[in-house]
């Protein structure tokens, strides 16, 4: 096969942001959660209950696992293979979501095909992150990266408005679907299987793959020394130590942003459902465009200040929003909150990316998966418990911007080199 150029792998390798970020608009945040509460288990507040213990299954997983793959795969070479491994992985368990019938019989098989789904295309981001140096020079990893991201918060946009259109909103579904057994919302597994599996295709085919590194037989036993090396140093590793410190922190504010925005909305504001897609929708216009922009700026005046600038954003909109009384206001401030969700996101890889020494990178990926998901239970608990204590949902929120505050305040205190 003809070599890719340089171009044409930097498109393909961003194009796999494109692929999987339906399944998070999908799957994890807007449409199957609700289906799942209100007609599979029969219950809203079980429901939310069910759909927490999954996600937080799931990331426990990729906290236990993901260190482990990207160290074997940086002593073994060959992150295309894991990659495509956990890519089927999550496309075979989003297609089978189509059985997950309207009746409590299917709450195990649910919550086992999301906890399966959700793991791999998690682990499948930590090699495909892990690439992005190979791909984009120093000069470039800011904008590659940011425009990625951007690419994935339209193709999760595209996704939304299709399934919105197409599926949910309309009397008679597209093509004739029956709406009977909820086959109009079961199809969106498989819809989501596709979008993966066709949009990441490129990838595979023009992306060139990293060398090995070692024999594979030594792969295993060096990867477990490396990453036990790793993770006794962490507290060492200076600037890079105390980035994935202020990523577990800020990352936590953003997970729990996602999995409480939409409740938030919803019972502070009446926001009905299609109100809180919608709402999805314009949080997805504007973080792909924040994302795209502020990729110039992580380029220029470097991912910290980017990250900064972003948290700041985040923590300025989020109060506007929990202090603010007329719903006109929420939608503004929601906007501008999207901008800079983006950005934090983005800014982050390109920083590690930076920090990371070629020789360890993918096994550094893997400790950022895991501080990205390590504590990702505390963000939720702490609104729950704040929210109950003080009978206030806003108070609840609030824990959100002690998260990114605490996140910018170590993050002040890295010192990248160039």
């Amino acid at each position: 096969m003809k070599a890719a150029s340089p171009r044409r792998a930097a498109v393909s390798w961003a194009l796999y942001d494109w692929a999987n970020s339906p399944f998070a608009t999908l799957v994890v945040t807007f449409v199957f959660p609700a289906y799942f509460a209100s007609a599979v288990v029969g219950d809203p507040v079980a429901g939310q209950a069910e759909w927490g213990y999954a996600m937080g299954l799931s990331g426990l997983l990729v906290a236990v696992t993901a260190p482990v793959f990207g160290a074997v795969a940086d002593t073994g070479g060959r992150r295309k293979r894991w990659l495509a491994a956990f890519t089927l992985l999550c496309a075979a368990a989003s297609a089978a979501l189509w059985l997950v019938r309207p009746e409590a019989a299917a709450v195990t098989l649910a919550v086992t095909l999301v906890v399966l789904a959700n793991w791999g295309l998690e682990a499948a981001g930590v090699f495909y992150n892990a690439m992005l140096p190979d791909i984009a020079g120093p000069g470039r990893m800011g904008r590659l990266s940011g425009w990625a991201w951007g690419l994935g918060y339209a193709g999760g946009l595209a996704a939304l408005v299709l399934a919105l259109v197409a599926l949910v909103m309309p009397e008679t579904p597209w093509f004739g679907i029956p709406k009977e057994g909820a086959a109009h919302i079961r199809l969106i597994g498989p819809l989501v299987a596709a979008w993966l599996l066709i949009f990441a295709l490129p990838l595979f085919l023009w992306v060139p793959e990293a060398s090995p590194a070692a024999a594979p037989a030594l792969r295993v036993r060096a990867a477990l020394r490396s990453l036990g090396r790793s993770l006794a140093e962490v507290a060492r590793m200076g600037p890079t130590g105390r980035f994935l410190l202020a990523h577990l922190l800020y990352a936590d504010g953003l997970a729990t942003l996602f999995a409480m925005g939409g409740v938030f909305v919803a019972g502070a504001h009446g926001f009905t459902l299609e109100e809180v897609m919608l709402f999805g929708i314009v949080l997805n216009v504007t973080a792909g465009l924040g994302a795209a922009g502020f990729a110039w700026m992580d380029d220029l005046a470097g991912p910290k200040p980017t990250i900064l600038v972003a948290l700041a954003g985040l923590i300025a909109a989020g109060a506007g929003i929990l202090l603010a009384e007329q719903r006109l206001l929420v939608w503004v401030l929601g906007g501008a909150l999207g901008i800079f969700v983006g950005p934090a996101q983005a800014a982050g890889r390109s920083l590690l990316a930076r920090l990371a020494p070629p020789e360890r990178r993918t096994e550094l990926f893997g400790l950022y998966a895991l501080s990205g998901k390590a504590t990702a239970f505390l963000g939720p608990w702490a609104v729950g418990a704040v929210t109950i204590a003080s009978g206030s949902q806003a108070a609840g929120m609030a824990v959100i911007l002690a998260f990114f505050a605490a996140g910018a305040a170590v993050l002040a205190t890295v010192r990248p080199e160039r």
